[in-house]
């Protein structure tokens, strides 16, 4: 099975409002603070400019807003994270996202004692706005796009008990070894005939959903952490830290999210952002019917290649296998009609003839 290791980087000054965070003690009630940016960026060239680049504009949208309650021993803390950017450089045919992320995170603990454990329930949501493209050429050399998420698609929801390590709003630590897991995905990226169904499951399927499925259930542990410092004057750095085990599958295989915010402050409205993000999902390949994606071969024309009464498209069907590596690990029976009008059933895979 595939795995997709995703890096994201960028340094992007913005204008930002945002209230000061809290350092006194915490008191019951209600605490809340927010940070909204709005990044917009153009470059043009003319004809006679010999220093070289392309014209192009850039725009990102990021917000994020916390509202935490406390009262004696119970505490209640949630985050919305939205942040959507979108680039489109000169000649190209279409727009590309930059960026594009919903997630909703919540979490209720209860102080054991006087200690900074609590027993707790986290819930955690997240999926992205738009849809999302793989580009590419077709035969003539024109750009073009094949749609391989959208929102909702996937769409992951995770909750569970556990045990929340708290020293305070900014150091936080919580546990969850009986975690629930689902994750949601459109019927259009999954939808295949039955015939392929077995190689499909067996590449990974979309997301981990299995062919003709549009959900999936996991069953496994969860930890995530936040840790919040301030380097040095006006200067902060903040770290997002989750990790995932499936217990029902490759428990080994840890699915990672870590996001570290590096925030200067020049004064309450003008600020400088550097973010690194990285994601490992076990669950992460994309095998999406009639398009070809990541080397696999495109499910409609390798369908369509072994249409009953063809020997020669049979053979095609299985020269087409091979070369783009379309079956990684058991054979596929396709049931054709030979010549002959016999039925003809062939084992495709590596190594197999």
């Amino acid at each position: 099975m595939k795995k997709i290791l995703i890096f994201l980087l960028f340094v992007s000054p913005f204008i930002a409002m945002a209230q000061d965070e809290e350092t006194e003690e915490p008191k019951d009630g209600w605490t809340k603070s927010g940070n909204i940016s709005l990044i917009f960026n153009q470059a043009a060239f003319n004809e006679e400019w010999t220093g070289g680049g392309t014209s192009n504009y850039a725009a990102n949208l990021n917000f994020t807003y916390d509202f935490n309650y406390r009262q004696g021993k119970l505490t209640w803390d949630n985050r919305i994270l939205a942040d959507y950017g979108i680039t489109k450089i000169k000649d190209e045919e279409f727009s590309r996202k930059t960026n594009d992320r919903l997630e909703l995170n919540s979490i209720v603990g209860r102080q054991i004692q006087e200690s900074n454990w609590f027993y707790s329930f986290f819930v955690n949501f997240r999926t992205q706005f738009a849809k999302g493209y793989e580009f590419g050429e077709d035969a003539d050399g024109n750009e073009i796009r094949t749609e391989t998420t959208r929102f909702m698609s996937p769409g992951y929801l995770q909750f569970g008990p556990g045990m929340l390590w708290k020293k305070d709003d900014n150091f936080k630590i919580n546990i969850a070894p009986a975690t629930a897991r689902f994750i949601f995905v459109n019927e259009k990226f999954t939808t295949v005939d039955p015939a392929l169904a077995e190689a499909f499951n067996d590449a990974g399927g979309y997301f981990g959903v299995e062919a003709n499925e549009t959900t999936r259930f996991e069953f496994g542990a969860s930890v995530n952490a936040y840790y919040k410092v301030s380097l040095m004057e006006n200067v902060s750095m903040e770290n997002i830290l989750g990790l995932y085990s499936n217990y029902l599958e490759d428990p080994q295989n840890v699915d990672i999210d870590y996001t570290m915010n590096l925030v200067l402050k020049v004064n309450d409205w003008i600020t400088a952002n550097a973010t690194f993000q990285a994601i490992y999902d076990d669950n992460g390949q994309l095998l999406v019917p009639n398009a070809g994606y990541r080397g696999l071969v495109d499910v409609a024309a390798f369908d369509e290649a072994y249409q009953p009464g063809s020997q020669f498209r049979l053979y095609l069907a299985h020269v087409i296998a091979r070369v783009l590596g379309y079956v990684e690990s058991p054979a596929i029976k396709l049931n054709c009609d030979a010549m002959s009008g016999s039925q003809l059933q062939q084992d495709f895979g590596r190594g197999k003839g």
